[in-house]
Formats: C-alpha cells, sequence, structure tokens
C-alpha cells in the first residue's frame, strides 16, 4: 500500500506523450521490476496480431517509426508506466496527452478501456499512414518564432503546397507539417524571418493538418462504435483547449483533433488554471517536460518511464510505500 504524505497531490496533473517520445526499450525495464505488467503486452499482442512487447523492447527502430507501429506501442507502453504509477493512489486534477497521448489520457480518465484504446489507435496509424503516399510528407519543429510569423511562412509555402502549423508546442517550439515540398519551403522562409532552427521529426505522417481529414472522417465510424463512459477526471483536449468530462463529448472532440492544430501550450494553462502546479509525464520520454517548463517556468515536472524516475517521482510527491 502507499500512503500519499504531501500536499502536492492535491496539485497534481497527468500527461501523455504522443509520437516523437518512442525509442527502442521503451517500457523493458518496467517490466522487468514488475513482471505483472507484462500481461499490458500480451493482451496488445492478442489484439494488434503482432508481438508489441519485441517491437517497444527490440525494435527495430525503422519500424517502431512507422505511425501505424508507433501510436499502439506509445499507447502500451505509457499504460504501462500508468500501471506502475496508480497504485500509489495519487487522484490527478486533470489529465491531457499530446496528440496520440490524448487516447492514452482518455484511458487513464476512464473514458474507454485499454483495449479499445489498442484497437482504435493501430486503426488510427492506419488510416493516417493510407491518408498521404508515404514518403510525401514532412513534420518539422521550429525554434524562435511567433506564432503570427510561423502562420505567415505557412501561408506563403502553401503555394507549393499543403502545410500548416500542427502543433503549438510552447513558447518558440511550433511543429509545422505538411506535403514535403511546402515544409521545406515553409523552413527555408522560416530561416530568413530569424527561426534558430528547424528540426525534422520521427513521425512518419503530417498528422494534424488538412491533410488529415480523410482519415478523420474513416477514423470517426470507428469512434461511433465504442461506448465511451464520462471521466472520472478532466481532460483537457488538444482541439481546443479545453476540460472534457462528459462520454457524449470525446467522440467528436477526437474526430476534431486528427486535422486540427494540437493547442500544447494552450493545455497547459489551462491546466495551471485549474490548480495544477505539478505535472507528472507518463510515459516514455521526457518531451512533455521540457515543454511545460517552457511554458509554465515555475512548475514541478515529473516522469514515470522506468523503476528510477518512478522512484525519484515518489520521493518528490512524498510518498511512502507502507506494508
Amino acid at each position: 500500500m502507499a500512503t500519499l504524505q504531501s500536499t502536492r497531490a492535491a496539485s497534481i496533473g497527468l500527461v501523455f506523450p504522443g509520437q516523437g517520445s518512442q525509442s527502442v526499450g521503451m517500457g523493458r525495464a518496467l517490466v522487468e521490476a514488475d513482471p505483472s505488467i507484462r500481461i499490458l503486452y500480451e493482451e496488445a499482442s492478442s489484439i494488434l496480431r503482432y508481438d508489441i512487447g519485441a517491437l517497444c523492447f527490440e525494435g527495430p527502430v525503422e519500424r517502431l517509426n512507422l505511425t501505424e507501429y508507433t501510436q499502439p506501442a506509445l499507447l502500451v507502453s505509457s499504460i504501462a508506466a500508468l500501471q506502475a504509477f496508480k497504485p500509489l493512489g495519487i487522484a490527478p486534477i486533470a489529465v491531457a496527452g499530446h496528440s496520440l497521448g490524448e487516447y492514452s489520457a482518455l484511458v487513464a480518465a476512464g473514458g474507454m478501456t485499454y483495449c479499445e484504446a489498442v484497437a482504435i489507435v493501430q486503426k488510427r496509424g492506419r488510416y493516417m499512414a493510407e491518408a498521404v503516399p508515404p514518403g510525401t510528407g514532412l513534420v518539422a519543429a521550429l525554434l524562435g518564432l511567433s506564432v503570427d510569423v510561423v502562420k505567415e511562412v505557412c501561408r506563403e509555402a502553401s503555394s507549393v503546397g499543403v502545410v500548416a502549423a500542427a502543433n503549438f508546442n510552447s513558447p518558440g517550439q511550433i511543429v509545422i507539417a505538411g506535403e514535403k515540398a511546402a515544409v521545406e519551403r515553409a523552413i527555408e522562409l522560416a530561416k530568413a524571418k530569424g527561426c534558430k532552427k528547424a528540426i525534422p521529426l520521427p513521425v512518419s505522417v503530417p498528422v494534424h493538418t488538412p491533410l488529415m481529414q480523410k482519415a478523420a472522417d474513416r477514423l470517426a465510424g470507428d469512434l461511433a462504435a465504442i461506448t465511451w463512459s464520462d471521466l472520472k477526471t478532466p481532460l483537457i483536449n488538444n482541439a481546443e483547449a479545453r476540460a472534457i468530462t462528459k462520454a457524449g463529448d470525446i467522440q467528436a472532440s477526437l474526430v476534431r483533433q486528427l486535422p486540427s492544430s494540437v493547442l500544447w501550450e494552450d493545455s497547459v494553462k489551462t491546466m495551471a488554471a485549474m490548480g495544477v502546479t505539478t505535472f507528472v509525464e507518463v510515459g516514455p520520454g521526457t518531451v512533455l517536460s521540457g515543454l511545460i517548463k517552457r511554458i509554465l517556468p515555475d512548475a514541478v515536472t515529473l516522469n514515470v518511464n522506468d523503476p528510477k524516475s518512478l522512484e525519484a517521482t515518489l520521493k518528490t510527491l512524498s510518498v511512502s510505500r507502507e506494508p
């Protein structure tokens, strides 16, 4: 049994990572420390019809970085981290997930079952991959530009093809995505306007752009077949950065999410306005923690992605395990 001794528990929010946070070996240490977590990988493998544990633990990285594999892998790894953290009895004020991570957050908040989430993100990944021909899309992070300048750059580059601001991640970090030639043109224009750095991202499709509307339309039918539940914890959604609690609001929000920008900076600010001062990133990597520190320099950011980070988080939260 775990006992929470800190008042910080009353100010915790959970956040779940999206594509770009994956790495070969993710989740392995948690499974080795707690073999009961392996059941999550076995359940997912039976749904996916391939060994998701082997892909997460051993790769190859080329396959792991393909969106139809990345998405289930990240969801399973995030819920594995949640299972390690959950027995501590910490009740968050709110949850949020970055893009794909919104599905992990929905599982955490009780909106859908784990098995439903595994099945739907596999379809989401496949529909996204099929929405654009392989190799024709590009995703890149632009550093050091304002929102208005990035929007202007995308408008100018649109003469070459589809390009849009996909993620408003933090002050000075905005992700653009679209057709390869248009994104490359946008990067040229961005550098001419003072962009400090343009970083190509390991995401195989231009998500959160109008190019994903076809995928969203296909996904809508599958989402409609899920029996959603009211959320036990408010979820701050990507599309509008507003709190959702009702089952009836989830499906439409997820359909809107796919072709729309991820309003991550606004989402973090919404969580802060609800009283969150400590953000626990549950799942692979520390990408969201870095973004949150840029958005809210005074926020406490913690992680749960392996036994070491779990213990460090427990220590910071003053959680003691009692027999």
